[in-house]
């Protein structure tokens, strides 16, 4: 029998998805806090050891769209759980390495597969199936747990302060573990119909927009077709440029920029959790995109996110620190801007039965370019002794994003679906 309690369940999905996103990416994402002390205790090139990060977002790439696959046709809640207990114990296990392959196999391949079975690829489709209506708005909250996953670093550094860097895997593996398994354990239903529920307002769905539906699944996109049109490898270059290029490039080195200028690592730190913050306003603000256009939208994150890098490489020495405030609040918010709308542009032009598939792409084109990002800034610096080189090709990376994103054509969504209704598709 359907119910309808006063408060409805699928808002407590988007506190799990906050919560999860926070401390499952927040392993990820603390790897900059990490890199100064590993550096330190070890002595190696900061390229090679960048391909710690490297390896961690290619294999999260590759990894999303089996995780998508696998809540389609097992449990999802216990693909959550393997996640959670793949990757609390990858990571504790970076307490003992003490050899550079040692990280590559632990933090480089191990963890980003729990964070794929537990992350993104879990949460964003539980959400899709609790909320009828206010889709856009769910997922936007849920969002937030992206971005302080960057200020859980703050944490990530005061355990380094007080205990050393070791520990602090400990630590967050230890949080992982006693927060998210009895909260997924508990909590966590992958379908309103696993409560007995049914998705948020989806009995206030009209008769126009059933008949719409039911026509245009005559003629859905199938990940086949998709793969034939330029714009999809056009939003997918678009995320490979802004974050794998781009974001990643800087986000790996940018403490340890900080302190090669001459700041303390708390400070460097709190420039870090400041972008995390800063992405949160600008995922709220994103809803713009409904009003003046998903290009528009992302053009302004494309320029803040350049300006933002104008900012960074004009720091020289400690005299100015307003720069790396500049720099952290306009990255964050472009960050914060672009995240969305890349998913809400190729919802617009691929919506249908088969989006997930369709949608995970962008992630492998993340995994992609940030194999190359991290490692290449590493490298450019090993080199050249410098980063305004590494810091110039992510300007160039979220230009390219943003042209991209243009061509690829979101406002264009229905002619693009019309084009793709008079294919004659192979069987």
């Amino acid at each position: 029998m359907i119910r309808r309690p006063p408060f409805f369940y699928g808002w407590y999905l988007v506190g799990i998805t906050i919560a999860s996103m926070m401390l499952v990416y927040g392993v990820r994402n603390s790897f900059s806090v990490l890199f100064s002390p590993i550096l330190d205790d070890f002595g190696w090139y900061r390229g090679s050891t960048a391909i710690m990060l490297s390896l961690n977002i290619l294999v999260y790439g590759l990894s999303a769209p089996l995780a998508g696959m696998l809540v389609d046709r097992w449990r999802p809640r216990n693909v959550a759980i393997l996640g959670i207990l793949v990757l609390s114990l990858a990571t504790a296990s970076c307490y003992f390495a003490g050899q550079l392959w040692h990280f590559y196999l632990l933090f480089g391949v191990l963890a980003p597969i729990g964070t794929a079975f537990c992350g993104a690829p879990v949460l964003s489709p539980s959400l899709m199936n609790w909320f009828g209506k206010r889709r856009g708005l769910a997922i936007s909250l849920g969002q937030i747990g992206g971005g302080l996953s960057f200020a859980y670093g703050m944490l990530v550094d005061l355990v380094i302060t007080h205990w050393g860097w070791r520990p602090s895997f400990l630590v967050t593996a230890g949080i992982i573990l006693a927060v998210l398994l009895p909260i997924y354990l508990l909590f966590f239903y992958y379908r309103p119909e696993d409560r007995g529920m049914k998705a948020y307002r989806a009995d206030e769905s009209s008769a126009a927009e059933v008949a719409g539906e039911f026509i245009n699944a005559a003629h859905d996109w199938t990940l086949h077709t998709a793969l034939r049109t330029y714009n999809l490898w056009l939003l997918v270059m678009s995320q490979f440029c802004y974050w794998g290029v781009g974001n990643y490039l800087v986000l790996a080195h940018q403490i340890k920029f900080a302190q090669d200028a001459g700041y303390s690592s708390m400070l460097a730190t709190s420039v870090f959790a400041l972008f995390g913050i800063a992405s949160i306003g600008g995922q709220i603000a994103a809803s713009v995109s409904d009003s003046i256009g998903r290009e528009k939208t992302v053009t302004v994150a494309s320029v803040l996110a350049i300006g933002a890098m104008v900012a960074l490489i004009s720091v020289r020495d400690t005299t100015q620190p307003w720069l790396l405030y500049v720099y952290a609040t306009c990255s964050g918010f472009a960050t914060g801007l672009f995240s969305p709308n890349i998913f809400a542009g190729m919802g617009d032009i691929f919506h249908g039965k088969n989006i997930g598939a369709i949608s995970a792409l962008l992630l492998t084109g993340t995994g992609i370019g940030g194999a190359i990002g991290p490692w290449l800034g590493g490298y450019i610096y090993d080199v050249t002794g410098s980063y305004n080189t590494a810091f110039i090709i992510s300007m160039a990376a979220f230009a390219v994003a943003g042209i991209s994103f243009w061509i690829a054509a979101p406002r264009r969504a229905a002619r693009i679906r019309a084009k793709m209704q008079g294919m004659t598709i192979p069987g």
